[in-house]
């Protein structure tokens, strides 16, 4: 059995951790209710790399290097060359509540999903029209996939020509095909997922399985290839919220964990680690 260990533990400076993303010889990754795009090294280095004056969410990066990521409540995106924070796009024509996830392509175009609903408030129910826009280099927004059910995390197989969206409240992964021109085509169910599992960040290995973080019912990471076949649970003792694939071989899990995901909470009692597990099948793309 697969058992991580702690690469920053409670009280180590993290609130709640999400999109995780290796770069260089660091994990990048965004802590939300801290307002900042943070960085740790495998032996534990946690660095603030940028803070921020609002909720971040969404990070990537541009081939010039650039970090793309969401003012997720204002639903704008924002570019930062590593030394200005410029605004990329204004999203209030194609997205409602706040911005999830967000993944970046080869040619540089970011792809984000629109919650659509406020899921903080148990009164309020999942819809079936968010949606996943794109944002080209030059700023410009177009609407790429609408009917989904909180577009989560996003992953885009090793060919580069199949983007692979986590709908969290449709417990499934769903595939389109990547065509050139950026546009999202040919919508199908990449993988069913087993009851309790609720997907929220996803990753790619080189064999085109996807990494699963599970924040719902038994705390687990799992490995699901195409067609929902499971190959690998790794248990955990709290929830997961994101995974990425890094390190000097590409085959260190890193997944981002809390005990909740509510922000009375996490203000009150914080509870983010940052795990790592080695696993055998590399990644595909950062």
């Amino acid at each position: 059995m697969t058992i991580p260990r702690i690469l920053i533990n409670l009280g180590q400076g993290l609130r709640f951790t999400e999109s995780p993303r290796w770069r260089g010889d660091r994990l990048w990754f965004i802590d939300i209710h801290d307002n900042a795009i943070k960085s740790v090294s495998l032996a534990g280095d946690l660095r603030t790399e940028l803070s921020l004056p609002f909720k971040p969410n969404g990070l990537g990066f541009l081939p010039d290097g650039s970090a793309v990521f969401s003012d997720a409540l204002s639903l704008k995106m924002k570019r930062w060359d590593g030394a200005v924070v410029h605004d990329l796009a204004q999203l209030d024509d194609v997205a409602v509540f706040c911005l999830s996830d967000a993944i970046v392509d080869r040619a540089g175009r970011t792809y984000v999903g629109d919650i659509g609903y406020n899921f903080w408030n148990p009164e309020a129910s999942p819809v079936d029209t968010c949606v996943i826009a794109r944002i080209d280099a030059n700023g410009v927004v177009a609407k790429v996939a609408d009917g989904l059910r909180f577009p989560n995390g996003m992953a885009i197989t090793p060919d580069g020509k199949t983007l692979i969206v986590a709908e969290t409240e449709g417990f499934r992964l769903t595939a389109f095909e990547l065509d050139a021109d950026g546009g999202l085509a040919n919508r199908r169910v990449y993988a069913n997922l087993p009851e309790g599992v609720q997907p929220d960040g996803i990753c790619m290995d080189a064999e085109g399985a996807a990494w699963v973080a599970n924040p719902a019912g038994s705390p687990a990471v799992l490995r699901v290839r195409e067609g929902g076949e499971v190959t690998d649970r790794i248990e955990l003792d709290t929830h997961a919220y994101a995974v990425m694939l890094g390190g000097p071989e590409g085959r260190h899990l890193f997944i981002c964990t809390s005990a909740s995901h509510d922000p009375a909470e996490i203000a009150a009692n914080p509870s983010a680690r940052l795990l790592v597990a080695e696993v055998a099948v590399p990644a595909a793309r950062p």
